[in-house]
Parts: C-alpha cells; structure tokens; sequence
C-alpha cells in the first residue's frame, strides 16, 4: 500500500528501547492523537490492540526482551488513516507458520493469538520479509 498519496496530519520515527514501558508510551501518545482528531472509540480500540500486540511481540519475541536491542516505531496519521510500522532486530519469523489460536488443537497454546488480533483488529497487515518488521494500517471509520 503506498503512503505517498496520504496526507498526514502527525508523523513520528523513533528507535526506543527494548523496553514494554517506552513502548506503551509511544502507544498512549498515538492514541492521544487518534482521540485529539476525534477518532471513534472502536477504532482506537482496534489501534490499540493491535499496535500493542505488534510491540509486546517485537520487545518479547524478536528481541527476546535483551536491554541491548531496540525498536523502530514509525508511525502516520492522517484524517482517514494510521499506519503504524514496527521493526525488531530479531531473526524474523514466517508468519503463515503460527498455528491458528482458534484450531480445537491449538487452544490452549498461547502463540498466535497477537497476530490474529491484529488481522482482526487492523484493515491492512503485513510481515514483510525477513519478519522482523509488521506494518499495521488502519481505515477509519465515520
């Protein structure tokens, strides 16, 4: 999907800490701009979700929560649109190998269910490769 023909309202790069607090903060800030633009309350429900899923997987998971990695949040928004990407410095991993949590074998495992919220929750996602980066976007609604 390309960002070019979007005009953003709010911009942010940032290279944060592997750390679960930095990256709520980063988090609260975008929401507070989502609810300063009046955005619905099931949309920042849904960008909320998802974009902490993508940061708990990226902290926990591509990291291993190791202090001396970090990760890149960038995030856009517009009138109509958030995209929000995420990139970790882990090895990647292939997102059509996580079992589905919703599979009667599977339910008790834990893995998977992050990347089915965001599916759910968000309008695009995408893992590119190595899979190590997710980007999240989001329409909204009026």
């Amino acid at each position: 999907m390309s960002t070019s023909d979007e005009k953003w309202t709010w911009q942010c790069d940032e290279i944060i800490p592997n750390d679960p607090v930095i990256g709520r903060r980063m988090l609260d800030d975008v929401l507070q701009r989502l609810e300063a633009q009046h955005w619905a309350r099931r949309d920042v429900f849904a960008v909320h979700l998802a974009v902490d899923e993508a940061l708990i997987n990226a902290i926990y998971h591509g990291n291993s929560l190791d202090c001396s990695k970090h990760v890149r949040f960038c995030c856009r928004v517009s009138p109509e649109k958030i995209r929000v990407e995420i990139t970790d410095e882990g090895p990647g991993f292939n997102p059509d190998s996580v079992p589905d949590p919703t599979d009667p074998s599977h339910l008790g495992c834990p893995g998977g269910r992050g990347v089915m919220l965001m599916r759910a929750f968000m309008s695009h996602v995408e893992f590119p490769k190595p899979g190590n980066r997710v980007v999240l976007e989001r329409t909204r609604h009026f």
